[in-house]
């Protein structure tokens, strides 16, 4: 069994460049790799394509990078939470392609299985489909989207194991095990590391064949995207 465990985040991001694609897992705040985006924020890295489905907030998660202008474009689906990002995207520094949620995560999936591309309905007759290939099946316009693939994927898990097979928690299980799957070298952070053979493979949710190089992360902190106060 190969043992993919790397020391720390300094290793797992051996060989990350300017001018790469990346994705990163999560929903919002929830299961992004945050030792993985405080690094490479860290770093004089810069012109890079991320795939996700947010922006993160100012502060947070890619925010910490678009404050560091080391996004040059992004492929995401929401990202209304984040006020450097439209600054950015309305002044033209930053390129935006805003992907439907639905074909987002299919378009990682399709990438991660080796489907080059595939006919969606989401996304006719809107901006979504201009420039892009329109075909009729059973009555019905579909769009023709391609598939994403990435030098890094960064993803977050609950507990891995050395062999890189991963377990996530709760909502974690978003945009993570598709981007597990669609990345060159997927570097995999986890909260708990355990031996091989720890984990029971029924609960298994990215298989370590998907994985290169996994490490405990540190400080995982619930960071709130917005407060709400209830007052009785």
């Amino acid at each position: 069994m190969i043992n993919k465990r790397v020391e720390g985040v300094e290793q797992a991001l051996k060989g990350l460049q300017s001018n790469m694609t990346l994705m990163f897992g999560g929903f919002g705040l929830c299961g992004i790799p945050e030792n993985c985006i405080n690094q490479i924020s860290k770093s004089e890295i810069k012109k890079l394509t991320c795939i996700s489905n947010n922006a993160g907030i100012d502060k947070e998660g890619l925010g910490k990078l678009l404050r560091k202008k080391q996004i040059i474009k992004m492929i995401s689906s929401y990202v209304g939470e984040n006020a450097e990002f439209e600054r950015q995207m309305l002044s033209g520094e930053l390129e935006v392609e805003l992907v439907p949620q639905g074909t987002l995560a299919e378009r990682c999936r399709a990438g991660g299985a080796g489907i080059p591309a595939f006919y969606t309905p989401a996304g006719y007759g809107t901006e979504v489909a201009e420039n892009k290939e329109v075909r009729s099946f059973s009555g019905k316009e579909y769009v023709l989207e391609k598939s994403l693939n990435a030098d890094f994927s960064f993803v977050k898990a609950w507990k891995g194991d050395f062999a890189g097979n991963l377990i996530y928690k709760g909502t974690a299980r978003n945009f993570n095990p598709i981007m597990a799957m669609a990345g060159k070298i997927t570097v995999a952070e986890v909260e708990e590391l355990h031996p091989v053979g720890a984990l029971d493979p029924n609960e298994i949710h990215t298989p370590g064949i998907f994985v290169q190089r996994i490490f405990k992360g540190k400080k995982y902190e619930k960071i709130i995207e917005q407060k709400t106060v209830i007052r009785k």
